[in-house]
């Protein structure tokens, strides 16, 4: 069996759960790349490229992010791309729609509105669950771009050609859900109570959410001919 080859862009400054998560969650050739250090392919041969979160805002003024939103805009016309929370905020902007800060975080096991029938939601419920944490959005989309999901504090995911972005967090497990969220500067009483709800119920839910990982591989590997057995 081949597999395809994809671009892992780790914008996590090295969080140490990042890379864990998507290696277990990718079933792929991963080529990975520390984004955050400024670390990002020298070509565009890959059959696919994965954005990863990260504690950073698209908007600020650094040459490592402005060196990935232009790797991004360039690649979304030659390959299929998937961000991820940060990787989704980064491929809007390269695609030239438009970020802006939230007024609070969005944190927690949350419920997601999937709006229409798409090959990444393949399998997914109308409502579906995945852990959220960002205090960015995504305001505006880019243009020629279709709104897949939305909840309460706005977009969830969106598509344009090949690529799609995601705001929610469909790679975290448990044990990334729980120290991301002790980790924020945040009332102990809101702490505590997202902890709370990182319990088996949700948990089982939201791994129901992670089916989007394999609908991406398959989208690639059946653009590509790879995930197929080898003649």
């Amino acid at each position: 069996m081949s597999r395809p080859r994809i671009a892992l862009l780790d914008a996590s400054h090295g969080a140490d759960h990042t890379r864990r998560n998507f290696r277990r969650e990718l079933d792929a050739d991963l080529a990975e790349f520390d984004a955050s250090a400024g670390e990002l392919p020298t070509d565009f041969d890959y059959d696919a490229a994965v954005v990863t979160g990260s504690k950073s805002s698209v908007y600020w003024d650094e040459p490592w992010i402005d060196a990935l939103v232009a790797w991004v805009g360039e690649a979304a016309d030659r390959m299929p791309v998937l961000g991820v929370c940060y990787g989704h905020q980064v491929l809007a902007e390269a695609l030239g729609g438009r970020v802006e800060a939230m007024d609070d975080v969005e944190l927690g096991y949350r419920e997601i509105r999937r709006l229409t029938e798409d090959p990444l939601f393949a399998g997914l419920d109308a409502t579906f669950v995945a852990f959220e944490t960002h205090s960015d959005r995504v305001v505006d989309l880019p243009p020629g771009a279709t709104l897949l999901a939305e909840n309460d504090r706005g977009v969830q995911a969106f598509r344009r050609g090949d690529c799609w972005g995601v705001q929610f967090h469909p790679e975290y497990d448990r044990s990334s859900a729980e120290t991301v969220t002790r980790g924020k500067d945040l009332p102990e009483a809101r702490i505590d109570s997202v902890v709370a709800g990182i319990d088996d119920d949700t948990y089982a839910a939201a791994c129901r959410t992670k089916r989007l990982f394999d609908n991406f591989v398959a989208y690639v590997g059946q653009r590509t001919g790879t995930g197929t057995p080898d003649a």
